[in-house]
């Protein structure tokens, strides 16, 4: 070891007995979050944000999913609290390693509040989930992700919102009535939020979404199934407004689902613009 590494690991361990109060009388950390602030305003929201963190979720194939999510964690903070605790967030998720899972959200929350003092709390979980597809002709197999979503709020009552955005073709009605050769088509993507009374598979809400499209959209086709899908498509011409409608019908008839939104957006091929319709339904 040179001198220059003694002398800095002699200066840490100095830094450190500091720290633990030794050769020195320890000194009273002061609690400054806690200090009262007198500008009378509450805050509705304050925590962290972006936290990566390793979660698993119910598979309906697979019993289980491991997967990566990106976690923002939030409570509610009196108008006399000059700040909230932000290292507690982090201590919660932590003892709840390798159960950051659906049902352990309430369980997360009511802890959240407990820690920090708060009246609410929320948790909003984003992370990307694999459903194996085969292709309609030839049956090749591959894995599709989809963005999911858990969204999970404790005041008074626990509340909870499941989302899932989903990729779709769509094929515009007016270009095929109006061209001689074809009809532009493009990517869509269909973002779905729903509460429900009873558990709801992701991998059935996705489905029920793929259907609203022109056709679905797949990680492996062979050429046998890019004619297939093609057609398909231009057998079946939505515009932005249609694929919410038919979102809305099906959701609708589901009478385990409560509330839910829909969104459709055309990344359009032959505009600089983007299509896009929404429609949200409270069915309580």
């Amino acid at each position: 070891m040179t001198d220059k590494n003694k002398d800095s690991n002699s200066k840490l361990k100095t830094l450190q007995a500091r720290s633990l109060g030794q050769n020195s009388k320890p000194q009273p950390l002061h609690d400054v979050q806690r200090r009262r602030d007198t500008r009378q305003i509450a805050i509705n929201k304050v925590g962290v944000k972006d936290i990566s963190y390793p979660i698993v979720v119910m598979d309906k194939n697979r019993s289980f999913q491991h997967t990566v999510a990106r976690v923002n964690m939030y409570v509610d903070l009196p108008h006399h609290f000059k700040g909230t605790h932000m290292s507690r967030f982090v201590e919660i998720l932590d003892a709840y390693r390798e159960k950051i899972a659906l049902d352990k959200m309430e369980t997360i929350l009511a802890r959240m509040k407990e820690k920090l003092g708060a009246s609410s709390a929320r948790i909003e979980i984003e992370f990307p989930y694999f459903i194996e597809k085969r292709a309609p002709v030839s049956g090749a197999r591959g894995l599709m992700e989809y963005t999911c979503e858990f969204r999970a709020t404790l005041g008074d009552t626990f509340d909870f919102v499941l989302g899932v955005k989903v990729p779709v073709t769509s094929l515009c009605p007016c270009s095929k009535e109006l061209s001689a050769y074809g009809a532009h088509n493009q990517r869509s993507i269909m973002t779905v939020r729903v509460r429900y009374r009873e558990f709801i598979w992701i991998e059935d809400l996705v489905e029920l979404i793929e259907s609203c499209g022109s056709a679905p959209v797949y990680s492996l086709l062979k050429r046998q199934d890019e004619k297939f899908v093609t057609e398909q498509a231009y057998e079946n011409p939505r515009f932005v407004e249609d694929m919410v409608r038919e979102a809305t019908l099906r959701l609708s008839a589901l009478d385990n689902i409560t509330w839910f939104s829909v969104e459709a957006e055309n990344f359009e091929s032959i505009h600089k613009h983007s299509a896009y319709a929404a429609v949200e339904q409270d069915k309580r």
